[in-house]
């Protein structure tokens, strides 16, 4: 008889825990407008040439504004490099190294480097020629388009050259016209540039 009423205790608990995890089908709710469907990963997401132009476009000016911001964050804190892929000094030159052309601020110190390999070597022997110098005065301003003005003077041992870069909105294309012993107008793309050896 004790052994038939511990054995009764023992089942009547698991009656009641078997209720318990069993809840009747009218206390469940549920959606039936929701649908379920497994993806397969191989298969790729389809989309409309409108779509796809359209998401093209929104990661195309996105890129831009990337490039934009790095930047004109790049010039307010004086430290960019403007590699330039053209020159016009009452000549255009076109398809230049970038390596060689460029316009470049280091904080208080400036490099302007020119090299248009031509059959004359320069002052530098590459063509063209190569300034040093110490940046002074430099002014830096943005307009109601977002275009970034910077401007300053490159002074060096034997001259002093004028720099005025216009950073164009949503992007990194730039023009910098130069004025002193030699006058042109560069052509390029600014880039975030910090080298403690550039001398």
């Amino acid at each position: 008889m004790k052994n038939f009423i511990l054995t009764l205790c023992a089942i009547i608990p698991l009656g009641v825990f078997a209720q318990v995890q069993s809840p009747d089908a009218s206390q469940i709710e549920s959606d039936e407008n929701v649908r379920l469907e497994k993806i397969d990963q191989k298969e790729t997401v389809k989309e409309t040439k409108k779509e796809k132009k359209a998401r093209e476009k929104k990661m195309r000016e996105l890129n831009e504004d990337i490039a934009y911001a790095k930047a004109s964050n790049s010039m307010r804190r004086g430290y960019f490099v403007l590699l330039a892929n053209s020159v016009d000094m009452g000549r255009r030159f076109t398809g230049l190294n970038e390596a060689a052309n460029f316009v470049l601020v280091q904080d208080e110190d400036g490099i302007i480097q020119f090299a248009f390999n031509t059959y004359r070597p320069g002052p530098n022997g590459l063509g063209g020629w190569t300034t040093k110098g110490t940046v002074r005065d430099k002014r830096i301003k943005y307009d109601d388009n977002g275009d970034v003005h910077l401007e300053y003077q490159l002074v060096s041992t034997k001259e002093i050259a004028y720099v005025y870069i216009t950073l164009y909105h949503n992007s990194n294309h730039a023009v910098a016209r130069i004025s002193g012993a030699i006058n042109m107008t560069v052509y390029g793309e600014i880039r975030p540039y910090r080298d403690k050896d550039h001398r």
